[in-house]
């Protein structure tokens, strides 16, 4: 994520901006922090706001802060269904801007890394899902005892980039963004098949190609060492 915080809040239609935002990474792993859009439902009407979260969603029942399994990604086929995030779903959705992601396309032992990203050079706007985790061990007047974090919805991949790997993350196009952030929205398994469905188009504006090895964080990580493709898609 490359954006600054005030131009993602332009991109976004954001009436608040959170505070310690983080600052742009060519690099950013599960569990650090990441921009996240949603809309608060303390309010009526909701406001938009850009809030800091940390990458691996942790469900409001958990008893602390790491799960015994990866929460970065949440299926779009079974989101509904999984506990750890349909209470998410149901109300608490979001939308996870990105400059584009890593992708690795694995052949035995060997893995080669891809850079994903869109074709006008916005930046993509990923279905996620956000979750309030409160840190039994912290007081209630303790600052730090909430936790925002979130998760990305994935979808099988389409077009080329199938041929990389079998997953992608749900890009969302501009006309679904404020029935996805829209609290008040039922948030089901059809939300989630909609979404998935007209990601089709915005997944038809991305390409890619081949980076170096990704190690530290630096704008030379989404250098190209490779021709870029376009993604494309069939109906």
């Amino acid at each position: 994520m490359t954006d600054s915080a005030p131009d993602l809040a332009a991109m976004f239609d954001v009436e608040h901006e959170g505070e310690n935002l983080p600052e742009p990474s060519w690099n950013v792993k599960p569990t650090e922090q990441i921009p996240i859009v949603l809309e608060s439902m303390k309010t009526d009407p909701a406001v938009r706001r850009l809030e800091s979260a940390r990458w691996s969603l942790v469900p409001t029942f958990s008893p602390e802060l790491n799960a015994a399994f990866a929460t970065f990604n949440a299926r779009a086929e079974t989101v509904a269904e999984k506990p750890t995030f349909r209470t998410a779903l149901a109300k608490t959705r979001a939308i996870i801007p990105a400059t584009g992601y890593y992708e690795w396309h694995t052949v035995g032992t060997a893995k080669t890394p891809y850079f994903v990203h869109s074709d006008d050079g916005l930046p993509l706007a990923l279905a996620g899902l956000y979750s309030w985790w409160r840190n039994p061990a912290l007081a209630n007047d303790d600052p730090a005892r909430w936790v925002l974090t979130a998760t990305v919805l994935t979808a099988p991949a389409q077009g080329a980039l199938a041929g990389i790997h079998d997953r992608m993350p749900v890009v969302l196009p501009e006309e679904t963004w404020d029935r996805w952030l829209d609290p008040h929205a039922d948030g089901d398994q059809a939300l989630v098949d909609a979404a998935v469905a007209a990601s089709a188009e915005a997944a038809a504006g991305l390409a890619f190609y081949e980076v170096a090895p990704i190690t530290g964080d630096a704008p030379e990580l989404i250098d190209a060492v490779g021709p870029e493709t376009e993604v494309g898609y069939s109906a």
